[in-house]
Order: C-alpha cells, then structure tokens, then sequence
C-alpha cells in the first residue's frame, strides 16, 4: 500500500514562511532542493516525530499571492500541549477560525493555508 509522503505548499516568502512555521509549529527543516539556475527552491519540514513533510515551495518569478480558493483544504496537526499552543497562536494573532464545540481551531499561515490544531485524545 502507498503511504503519505508530504503535502505542498508554494509560498511568496520563503525566508517568512520557514519563521512562521517553526515559530508557529516547531517544524524544522529536513531537506530541501535549489534549481540550479536559482528558478525555485524547495524546503521539506518535519516534526521530527513522524516521516510526513510539510513541503514549501517558492518560484523566483512568482509576485502575485496565490489563489487558494474558497479556503476549504486545509492541514491538519495534533498537540499534545493543545492548551499552551492555542494561548501562543492567539498572542501570534494567527488564529482564523475556532470550533470550541468541536474543540478544534485553525491558524493561518502568512500565504493564507489554513492549518488545523486538534487536541491529543485520550
């Protein structure tokens, strides 16, 4: 059976998103590719507690924001600190969207992906 990889995000900043994403998350990078003639660059981030990668992707050329849609996919993390990592996204100012009844919320990345915080459930 085929198994996740990672997932693919193409952001405008690379140097502000990889911030955001460790400061945010705590993904570090892992690997990453440099077209030779300096066209893209791709940066793989880990958790560092799972073989999935966040994959960031940034086109030399590319000045517009992309066009994510009407925001409806969206990445989703568990935290076994869910409590302590929503008071540090709500000082970041990086939440979007809550479901206290469903115990969930989203944060928003500085390209607009919206990524999911669920609790660890016991």
């Amino acid at each position: 059976m085929p198994r996740f990889v990672h997932f693919n995000f193409n952001v405008l900043d690379l140097d502000r998103s990889l911030a955001f994403y460790k400061e945010a998350l705590g993904l570090e990078q892992c690997r990453h590719i440099d077209a030779k003639d300096g066209a893209f660059k791709i940066v793989y981030l880990t958790d560092h507690q799972s073989d999935f990668q966040l994959e960031l992707t940034w086109l030399r050329d590319r000045t517009e924001p992309y066009n994510l849609g009407d925001e409806e996919f969206h990445l989703a993390l568990r935290a076994e600190n869910y409590d302590a990592l929503h008071a540090k996204h709500a000082a970041m100012g990086c939440i979007c969207f809550e479901n206290p009844d469903m115990g969930i919320y989203f944060i928003k990345d500085p390209d607009g992906y919206w990524i999911e915080i669920l609790p660890t459930r016991h």
